[in-house]
């Protein structure tokens, strides 16, 4: 039986699934950073973990997702969604990071516009299930429960003494909703020694995070129990815009909202709340060992992604996003490799990631937040060599997709096609530019490049001049939306 017909889901009554995509994911460098984080990627499977994560709630029981992520990563929403086989998400940028509560806010403002009873699922971009079918079966329930009125969370019964998760102490069950039950108390994440106490004693459950709600209720809670968020909210979403398929909230309210997470701002606060447990193969992917913990291993226990070989490893993580890693006679080991950057540890000190990621941003390294791979909606470029005043780029554009008309004070490009066919405009003169052909863009030129094939289009970019930031990118007419400056 599939969700909807569990709980007999009519077509102007179903559950609106809500993806909150606001992390960082710092602890999964140098894969994850600011600038492209963890949940985009395919870190256990050929699909991202936001894909994943809106497949789970995709059929005839769900309404289009709300997505709420920050403004930067839109575009990446918008493909990863359409990837998902989703075509009608609401993307809801968020001007500044406030942390779940002010976005679960704007997600029940936005559900509660169209029905104050609109049931919502939030759920994290970056978390892994590996049991669908008992998700949905247990959802149904807690879509029960909010429909009485209750805010339900969902407890993942514990694997092991994990100190990086909150607990919760199992109550009584809920009459007619067995599945469901009442919440005891919550426990702040414990050091190890409450950790293992917790876990023995049978009656705790990891925080998941994950919430199904009305909006009504939830709206009612926050008025409650944090009515400087819902203020700053509503005013932000009375405020908000279009921007092309997107809603962008407006900036000054939103930043004006405390930083509080749900959990602190509403669920150990109310006295609505209710869970369900659940054993889903659930994890929330937040670092290398868990990473590893999830993977498919070899007979040496081993995950290896990538171009990998191994000699002798044992307990080994190795991955490598790009040139051939070997590892030998190591254990217990994550080696991850990346364009720029490569890291190797002890596979016990995987929560130890951050610390790197912060002494990097203290000597302000673009390697803390960015990778060498720049996404913009019509494509990526990457840089393939820098030096005193020139760089060498690949650019790639997807079909049909066009880079904004644009002119710099500071430098010329040289542009080279090496597959597809270029579409190339300086001065108002457009050409058509084969694979092997090049043209040249003077400084202060207007140009673009536009991909009018059916096949990705990509070029070698070279620069030269006396200055060569992005903030030397003079948009004159952009298909997206953005001002100057950038790519």
């Amino acid at each position: 039986m599939n969700f909807a017909a569990s709980i007999g889901q009519q077509a102007d009554d179903r559950v609106v699934p809500v993806i909150l995509s606001g992390g960082s994911g710092t602890r999964l460098w140098p894969v994850s950073r600011e600038s492209f984080p963890k949940q985009f990627w395919p870190l256990l499977s050929e699909r991202s973990l936001i894909e994943e994560t809106a497949r789970r709630a995709a059929g005839t029981g769900f309404a289009a997702p709300i997505v709420i992520c920050n403004h930067e990563h839109r575009f990446l929403a918008a493909e990863q969604m359409r990837q998902a086989g989703i075509v009608d998400a609401r993307i809801v940028l968020e001007p500044i990071g406030r942390n779940s509560a002010p976005a679960v806010a704007a997600a029940a403002l936005l559900a509660a516009e169209d029905d104050p009873g609109s049931v919502l699922w939030m759920m994290a971009a970056d978390a892994a299930i590996s049991d669908v079918p008992a998700l949905h079966r247990l959802l149904a329930q807690a879509v029960d429960a909010a429909r009485r009125g209750r805010i339900v969370m969902f407890g993942m019964r514990p694997t092991a003494p994990e100190t990086g998760y909150g607990y919760i102490e199992v109550g009584a069950p809920m009459p007619d909703l067995p599945e469901v039950r009442e919440i005891a108390r919550f426990v702040e994440k414990p050091d190890a020694a409450t950790a293992a106490a917790l876990v023995a004693d049978g009656r705790h459950l990891w925080n998941s995070g994950m919430f199904v709600f009305t909006a009504a209720a939830m709206l009612e809670e926050m008025q409650r129990h944090a009515p400087a968020v819902l203020d700053a909210v509503r005013a932000a979403v009375a405020g908000r815009t279009r921007d092309l398929d997107f809603i962008r909230l407006a900036a000054a309210p939103f930043a004006g909202s405390p930083n509080i997470s749900l959990d602190y701002a509403i669920a150990e606060r109310t006295d609505r709340a209710a869970v369900v447990p659940a054993d889903l193969g659930w994890s929330d992917v937040g670092s290398w060992g868990a990473l590893w913990e999830l993977g498919r291993k070899d007979d040496a226990g081993n995950v290896a992604t990538g171009d990998v070989l191994l000699e002798a490893a044992r307990h080994c993580y190795v991955r490598s996003d790009g040139i051939l890693t070997a590892v030998v006679g190591l254990q217990d080991a994550i080696v991850v490799v990346t364009d720029d950057a490569v890291l190797a540890m002890h596979r016990d000190r995987s929560q130890d990631v951050k610390h790197i990621v912060d002494r990097l941003r203290a000597a302000g390294r673009r390697e803390a937040a960015e990778h060498n791979r720049f996404y913009r909606p019509w494509g990526f470029y990457e840089t393939l060599f820098a030096a005193d005043r020139f760089r060498v780029h690949r650019v790639v554009v997807a079909p049909g997709q066009c880079l904004s008309l644009h002119k710099h004070y500071h430098r010329t490009e040289h542009l080279t096609v090496l597959a597809g066919t270029a579409l190339m405009t300086r001065d108002g003169v457009t050409q058509l530019t084969r694979e092997n052909e090049s043209a040249d863009m003077p400084i202060g030129c207007l140009h673009r490049v536009a991909n009018p094939g059916r096949i990705p289009l990509t070029l070698i970019e070279v620069q030269a001049g006396s200055y060569l930031g992005d903030d030397d990118v003079i948009r004159v007419e952009d298909n997206y939306g953005r001002a100057t400056p950038g790519g």
